[in-house]
């Protein structure tokens, strides 16, 4: 048994034409009735090339995606964590961002992420990211989902707000003492 969830971001109609690909190979994939299904890693590896094959006709498709899922393998769960960007770039990582995460939570979740961290650990680190994040870009959303996979199923948890504070004397005149043409 596996199971995947995929996260995107960039252009939603972009999006929606992965998702209508997805539903015809899972589709292709059932109707085969073998007893096998695909894992997070196949289904990585077929948005690879999708990614790198829309990229080659001059057509990409405008997203960032990052999959992540379980299945129950030979040696027990097998955890998978995988990006693909618009030109086909891809890899593997226990942590993975999309956009400015690449740069600001990226570094923090180096620092900080631990392989035996609780779920609930995991949690609070997203969200010190995600409030780094939101802090410099103030016009971006302050609402989020959570996901959680196992080889059980996956949930997604309802959306939630992070508290924040925009008090901060620097955020009244944030361009005071800066050094430059921004």
């Amino acid at each position: 048994m596996a199971h995947s969830l995929i996260g995107a971001s960039g252009e939603y109609s972009d999006f929606q034409e992965i998702l209508r690909y997805l539903d015809e190979l899972t589709l292709s994939d059932h109707m085969w009735d073998d007893g096998n299904s695909l894992g997070p890693k196949e289904i990585h590896s077929y948005l690879t090339r999708v990614m790198y094959n829309r990229r080659n006709k001059f057509d990409p498709l405008w997203n960032t995606l990052v999959l992540g899922g379980v299945k129950k393998g030979p040696k027990g769960d097998e955890k998978y964590l995988g990006m693909v960007n618009m030109i086909g770039t891809h890899f593997e990582e226990n942590h993975v961002a999309t956009g400015f995460g690449n740069h600001l939570a990226i570094p923090i979740l180096r620092a900080e992420w631990r392989e035996e961290m609780t779920f609930e650990e995991a949690v609070k680190l997203v969200e010190k990211c995600l409030l780094v994040l939101l802090y410099r870009d103030r016009s971006s959303i302050n609402k989020f989902q959570i996901a959680k996979i196992t080889t059980e199923g996956s949930t997604i948890y309802p959306p939630y707000s992070l508290k924040t504070y925009w008090g901060f004397s620097h955020f009244e005149n944030p361009a005071q003492g800066a050094v430059g043409s921004w």
